[in-house]
């Protein structure tokens, strides 16, 4: 069944908010320019930098999150709902007040960090701090994508498995994760992109030194004083990155509806 036809008309205007944009910056790029700046030292460094961290915190984000997800998504324990909340919390949290929360957690002088310093480990400032601030920021885009997907998948193909006699751990690995495994990639998607945008958590809680810290939205923003022709065809380079890696996720695990 085909949707109202008005529907059109506010879908067009959403999507000319996002098109036009980025029209406009596509407008700015000098192409004479492209390659060279492309292939400068600070941007190759940055580039590299950026899908180094943005992997490994879709990794951690996938390791740990995916457990968080199901037992909010299947459990019935006291304080659910808190911790539900708390762990969403950085999706409207501004991402400087993040780095300011990791600051002040793994800093040289932080709650945890003091004595990681103790014991000669320093987090903060470093590559590491800056897959922290991803992780922080990404994390519950996987959590909550992967949690509504199990919420929408139902009870009924683990309880028949169950009746079958499937072990739970079984019954997670062929049943459950298979069958949820389009939401899912969805999540990782969604946390590789938000981590490979991050900037503000970044920034306070990493800083920005080339090759260790300063990630590719970090370049952008330091460029875009000095020589914004240069910043302009970073963010360009950034918004075609997150545009093929969504678009062709998305592609692969979303089909349009088919009627019999």
């Amino acid at each position: 069944m085909s949707p109202p036809r008005w529907l059109w008309a506010p879908a067009a205007l959403a999507v000319l908010l996002v098109v036009v944009p980025i029209a406009g910056l596509v407008a700015q790029v000098q192409p004479a320019q492209l390659w060279p700046l492309l292939t400068s030292p600070a941007s190759v460094d940055a580039l590299l930098l950026s899908l180094r961290t943005a992997t490994a915190t879709t990794a951690i984000c996938l390791l740990l999150g995916t457990p968080l997800a199901l037992l909010l998504a299947r459990g019935h324990w006291p304080g659910q709902s808190v911790l539900r909340a708390l762990v969403l919390v950085p999706l409207v949290l501004p991402p400087v007040v993040g780095g300011l929360a990791l600051l002040y957690t793994f800093g040289r002088r932080g709650l945890i960090g003091q004595h990681l310093e103790a014991a000669g480990i320093s987090i903060s400032f470093s590559t590491t701090a800056v897959v922290l601030a991803q992780t922080f920021v990404a994390l519950p885009f996987l959590v909550l994508s992967l949690e509504g997907a199990v919420r929408g998948l139902g009870r009924r193909h683990d309880e028949v498995a169950a009746t079958l006699g499937a072990s739970p751990w079984r019954r997670l690995t062929r049943v459950t994760l298979p069958l949820v495994a389009p939401g899912l990639m969805s999540g990782c998607v969604l946390a590789f992109a938000r981590a490979l945008g991050e900037f503000g958590a970044t920034l306070t809680f990493a800083g920005s030194a080339q090759g260790r810290t300063r990630t590719l939205p970090l370049e952008i923003y330091l460029q875009r004083e000095s020589d914004p022709d240069a910043a302009v065809t970073l963010a360009l380079v950034l918004v075609v990155l997150a545009t093929v890696i969504v678009g062709t996720v998305y592609a692969r695990t979303i089909r349009p509806e088919r009627v019999a």
